[in-house]
């Protein structure tokens, strides 16, 4: 693992040697770089595959290169040719390493004659990292066979050889067959329109890092929701989600009137099957987002307003390595904020900052220093580095930022920032020799460069850190201590009119071990179990069972089943693995839940089980 080397201030421009220091990928991009992709796949479902070939056109950068390295996670490769200027294709040698349990197998082409393009056939895994399988039975309508690929962060290479580094774009074009009556979506521009053909052309003209190439086929239906936004999903909650998020257009135009316009022509929404892992994936042109959003009151848009935020910070500015990843959801993060303000109220994106911020505070505590770093040192790995700190800790100092700077001047300077870098992958240094040149050195006085590397390279969160206020937290604060006390009946809160951020906000002050009559006073008043707010939900049950309360196992397990979302999942089984009955009954829950859940679901419960057994749980 090659270390990373920092910049002294006032260099913008890397050369492209610095980008070879990403240690969690095999390619090689100051030899050669490629700049367009083009996929022709043919999805199996029988087979639960991707068959095809995909045709990478390169860059040469160093004359004496006598070969090109990309990253491989389980494909079966079949041959690789060579293609010159005039189109001419030769076989190519090429050699493939044992694999790597987190970089998969290094594939190395010999391309003495540097050919224009390199041309891979190959086919996917059924157990491919990056992709999910679903039988008719575990979608919502029944109909048809579901899949879908996540290929954040290090997982496109399960699907496509390529360089899949953060520092490497390439446009795209892409030819799918499918099964008719199969719609295929991609992270390119979408025709809601398309004939359900089996027959698929995607064009992607924006140069994207590999980590946001996506695809998705199944039973999928679309409808339109503003000028240049629509929602897709499964035909029997297409016409929910449409409603959900019919206020994509406002979100959008909000964002434009900050940040500068939308570079990506649409913003489509693909809900996808409760198996998806996360939130939202800011895939460009089409988030895919948890079916979990659906609540019905839009309260949990918010995570739209993410998704779309990374169209400006991720997606047309993107980190250059997953250690500097606070550059993309941190930046987000703090984006969603404004963009929620701006259309919700700001008492509401105030709330959503207080709950990501508390969180933070009483999570990183229990981290390792250097997780505990916006940019930490070499030895994390590329999925661990997605945690609460570039995300909260990230939008926190930009919270800093606006504070001391005035929000009409940091707003000038984030939109400044994304113009000047848009469409290019940039490390931590570069970002902080832009902010302290078009920042600091504009607006001496504000504050100290010291503050900044505190927030950037060291553990923990600055004393200092300004938070908002909120009257409706710091109510809810009073009413949890009461009742806690035993001086206000749990029929006695003032819950009637809590939003969701607001049950979140109170659960989350819980004792981690509440008294388990105060549970019981809790769900008898206030009925929250059974509840289908997962966000509610996954708080709820997980105070329950560390309670003792096993009246609330049953309605976990339903939670734990129905919902593959990590976030949403994972804080159930950690409640329960506590005790040797808890663990016995996650486990039962375990492996009737598993065939519905993502890989990465599977490895995170399956490390979580290993390690409870191991500790003598």
């Amino acid at each position: 693992m090659r270390p990373f080397h920092a910049l002294a201030f006032g260099a913008l421009v890397l050369p492209l040697s610095a980008f070879a220091a990403d240690p969690h990928s095999y390619a090689q991009p100051d030899q050669v770089r490629v700049t367009h992709l083009d996929l022709d796949l043919k999805v199996d479902f029988p087979r639960k595959q991707l068959d095809g070939q995909a045709t990478l056109k390169l860059d040469w950068k160093d004359p004496k290169a006598q070969s090109l390295v990309l990253d491989t996670r389980d494909l079966k490769i079949a041959r690789i040719e060579g293609i010159d200027a005039a189109g001419k294709a030769n076989a190519l040698k090429y050699a493939l390493a044992p694999r790597d349990k987190e970089l998969g197998s290094k594939l190395t082409i010999a391309t003495p004659q540097h050919p224009a393009q390199v041309r891979i056939v190959y086919s996917t895994v059924p157990t491919a990292s990056g992709l999910q399988w679903l039988t008719p039975e575990q979608t919502a309508d029944k109909k048809l066979p579901f899949m879908f690929s996540q290929s954040e962060s290090i997982h496109a290479r399960s699907w496509v050889p390529l360089q899949d580094s953060p520092a490497i774009r390439f446009t795209y074009n892409a030819h799918v067959t499918a099964p008719k009556d199969v719609r295929v979506v991609m992270s390119a521009l979408n025709d809601a329109n398309h004939p359900l053909d089996g027959d698929f052309s995607f064009s992607q003209p924006h140069p994207i890092p590999s980590y946001l190439l996506a695809i998705a086929a199944g039973d999928i239906a679309a409808k339109e929701t503003g000028p240049r936004s629509a929602v897709y999903a499964e035909p029997s909650i297409a016409g929910k989600a449409a409603k959900e998020f019919e206020d994509t257009e406002k979100l959008i135009k909000a964002a434009e009137s900050l940040y500068g316009p939308y570079a990506w022509g649409r913003y489509d929404l693909l809900v996808l099957p409760p198996s998806f892992p996360f939130g939202g994936m800011e895939n460009p042109n089409m988030t895919f987002a948890t079916p979990t959003l659906l609540v019905g009151d839009k309260s949990l848009v918010s995570v739209i307003s993410h998704e779309l935020a990374h169209s400006w910070s991720g997606n047309l500015v993107t980190s250059a390595a997953w250690r500097d990843i606070w550059l993309n959801e941190g930046f987000t993060t703090y984006v969603q904020g404004r963009i929620t303000e701006a259309v919700y109220g700001k008492a509401l994106a105030d709330e959503e900052a207080l709950i990501s911020a508390r969180g933070l505070q009483k999570s990183i505590k229990d981290m390792p220093e250097n997780a505990q770093r916006l940019a930490p040192k070499p030895g994390i790995g590329a999925d661990d580095s997605i945690s609460e700190v570039p995300y909260d800790k990230g939008s926190w100092f930009l919270r800093t930022l606006e504070e001391r700077f005035g929000r009409e001047t940091f707003d000038a300077y984030l939109k400044g920032y994304f113009a000047h870098f848009a469409f290019q992958s940039i490390t931590t240094e570069q970002m902080l020799d832009y902010l302290k040149a078009n920042l600091f050195d504009k607006n001496p006085g504000k504050m100290s460069w010291d503050e900044v590397k505190q927030w950037v390279y060291e553990p923990g969160v600055p004393k200092n850190a300004p938070l908002p206020d909120s009257p409706r937290f710091n109510a809810i604060d009073k009413e949890r201590a009461s009742f806690l006390a035993g001086s206000l009946a749990a029929d006695k809160l003032n819950a009637k009119s809590w939003n969701t951020q607001e049950w979140m906000y109170f659960l989350d002050g819980l004792p981690d071990v509440t008294p388990l009559e105060k549970i019981k006073q809790i769900d008898a008043a206030w009925h929250l179990t059974g509840t289908p707010n997962a966000e509610i939900g996954m708080r709820w049950y997980s105070h329950a069972i560390a309670a003792g309360d096993k009246d609330v196992w049953s309605a976990a397990a339903e939670h734990m089943t129905r919902i593959g979302r990590l976030y949403l999942t994972m804080p159930l089984y950690k409640a329960f693995v506590k005790t040797p009955e808890g663990l016995a009954y996650a486990e039962q829950v375990y492996a009737k839940a598993k065939s519905g859940y993502h890989p990465l679901t599977q490895d995170a419960v399956e490390a979580l089980f290993a390690k409870a057994k191991k500790n003598g749980k």
